[in-house]
């Protein structure tokens, strides 16, 4: 059935409006880029992706992402040995620079989107919105890269999700940058909150077979972010403080009962140029209900029981689930044409006593690639990854997978610059 879902067309209708949208976008916009302060670029590329797991298997709604949170433990999802051919990270996007009139800086805005499936439309090819915001002067509102991520430090993997062990995530957001120079920039900002958590065996407890529980998002998370950069690379420290809400009520007819925990993070992102054109990616992270900000694996919220000295359940309290990511990666230039990206990522959980067996306790991922540019706006390259998911339980299984991509770039600029 899952085949059957990427394959089918219902979504055909929303591609194809989102890139006539961008194109209704620009063909106005490019009209009036002979004004000197108007700059519009149309951009993007067409990438297919070759896909064999050759030692385990994925969800079939993930086949295309290499996620170890998704590896099937002990042939849930049957046999070994899936492949898949996929157009999922193929993208478009439109940005620019408008004029606000004589004497105000100009807008800066950017709309962008890809075709791979997440949530609902997991295992589907269909747009996804990566960006969507504009910028003036010290502000900027939409959706982008959070302040709590790195994306500098993130590795040139040719899987689309890439590591685990780092924050990466777009979020919608109002931001507040007050200090930015070429060697330094300090950011705050309030993003749109959102929780995951897990209920864990609470419906196991007698008379609360039937427990409803929800997310109660009450108020924005606040994070803030300053990097140092020069010649060298750059060292970043991002920092989260949010609020993980929950509901619950055992009947239809009960009054909900909500609560809540403090969520906390910090994330240290470095990038050190080495050699001629070589790099070290380095990201270590940590705190208390950070999951839905991760590249994968985890959650927010839990119960934790609360047993007497004869064993007997007492209470049962929410907590804020510990979690700790760290990635190390290198990425080598053999010349102007062959590059390579290798390294090891991991995220793993504290999990409470009142989880399920089954519930995610560690994702590891390694990988390396070579690439190949054979002239402007091509690329060709072939990528191995290893990923393990551990779970709660100690249950563990493990995913070796082959990728070969190709990736056609194009793009056009209009404005006084081109």
């Amino acid at each position: 059935m899952a085949a059957v879902a990427r394959g089918a067309g219902g979504r055909r209708g929303e591609e194809v409006a989102a890139a006539g949208v961008l194109l209704l976008l620009a063909w106005p916009l490019a009209t009036r880029a002979d004004d000197a302060s108007t700059t519009i670029e149309l951009y993007g590329f067409v990438q297919a992706d070759a896909i064999a797991d050759i030692g385990g298997r994925l969800d079939p709604d993930w086949d295309d992402a290499f996620r170890p949170s998704r590896i099937c433990i002990d042939g849930a999802c049957g046999t070994d040995g899936q492949s898949s051919i996929s157009i999922k990270q193929s993208r478009l996007g439109v940005k620019g620079a408008v004029p606000t009139g004589a004497g105000s800086a100009p807008v800066a805005f950017r709309f962008e989107f890809d075709l791979f499936g997440v949530g609902e439309d997991a295992g589907q090819t269909t747009y996804h919105v990566r960006h969507v915001y504009g910028a003036w002067r010290q502000l900027l509102a939409g959706r982008t890269y959070s302040l709590f991520m790195d994306s500098d430090a993130s590795p040139s993997t040719l899987d689309y999700w890439g590591p685990p062990g780092m924050p990466f995530f777009t979020n919608v957001q109002f931001r507040w940058t007050p200090l930015q120079s070429a060697t330094r920039h300090v950011a705050v900002a309030i993003e749109r909150p959102g929780n995951d958590i897990d209920p864990g065996n609470l419906r196991l407890i007698e008379g609360l077979e039937g427990i409803e529980v929800q997310n109660d998002e009450e108020v924005p998370d606040l994070t803030a972010q300053f990097r140092h950069a020069g010649h060298w690379g750059h060292v970043q420290l991002a920092g989260i403080l949010r609020k993980v809400g929950f509901e619950l009520r055992a009947e239809d007819d009960d009054e909900w009962i909500e609560g809540s925990e403090t969520g906390w993070g910090v994330n240290v992102g470095a990038v050190f140029n080495v050699l001629s054109l070589d790099k070290v990616l380095l990201q270590l992270v940590h705190g208390e209900g950070i999951a839905s900000y991760m590249n994968d694996g985890g959650m927010d919220l839990a119960p934790r029981a609360i047993y007497d000295a004869n064993d007997s359940l007492v209470d049962v309290e929410a907590e804020a689930i510990p979690l700790t990511g760290a990635l190390a990666y290198y990425e080598h230039h053999w010349n102007d044409r062959w590059s390579t990206s290798t390294g090891y990522s991991y995220t793993e959980v504290d999990n409470t006593n009142f989880q399920d067996a089954g519930s995610f306790h560690k994702g590891e991922y390694a990988s390396i690639n070579l690439v190949y540019f054979p002239a402007d706006n091509l690329m060709f390259g072939a990528e191995g990854l290893w990923g393990s998911l551990t779970r709660n339980d100690g249950a563990a299984d493990d995913d070796v997978r082959v990728q070969f991509t190709a990736k056609f770039t194009f793009g056009t600029r209009f404005g006084p610059a081109q």
